[in-house]
């Protein structure tokens, strides 16, 4: 059994926390001074469960990315894999500052959608390379479902 390279987990940790901070510029003044006032459908959550949620998601995805990485960048399924997590990283970035910088309602629907197929994508091509990794990116592809229904919703009723 090959040892875990805790350089690498602290690295796509902190990777993935920080593009949770930076979606996070957006979203934090706009829940407070705009999407308080929004309607919003029957099924959201309560505004404090939020930050806990994607911090969760996001540590998961660096434990996740991690794994992947330590089998081998050389290994053309492993640059594959990690080619789809940056691009739903960045896509996820983007989705925070459509919906609550911008207040783009239906394009960030339009963008939510797109980033759902590439955390497919990206939780497919992980488990090919580590099982466990591919698992470990359930819960946000759920999560992410789920946001996608409280991002139409939320159009639809604005």
């Amino acid at each position: 059994m090959k040892r875990l390279n805790y350089f690498s987990l602290l690295f796509f940790i902190l990777i993935s926390q920080l593009a949770g901070l930076i979606g996070a510029v957006a979203t934090t003044p706009a829940i407070r001074n705009w999407y308080v006032y929004l309607n919003k459908p029957f099924f959201t959550p309560p505004n404090w469960i939020f930050a806990p949620v994607w911090t969760l998601l996001f540590l998961l995805m660096g434990i996740s990315a991690s794994l992947v990485y330590q089998k081998g960048l050389f290994r053309k399924e492993v640059k594959k894999a990690l080619y789809f997590f940056i691009i739903q990283l960045t896509l996820n970035i983007l989705w925070s500052y459509l919906f609550f910088g911008y207040k783009l309602l239906f394009v960030a629907f339009i963008e939510i959608v797109v980033l759902w197929f590439f955390i497919f994508l990206t939780l497919k091509s992980f488990y090919k390379v580590e099982k466990i990794s591919g698992l470990l990116m359930i819960p946000y592809l759920l999560w992410v479902s789920f946001a996608s229904f409280l991002n139409l919703a939320v159009f639809l009723l604005n």
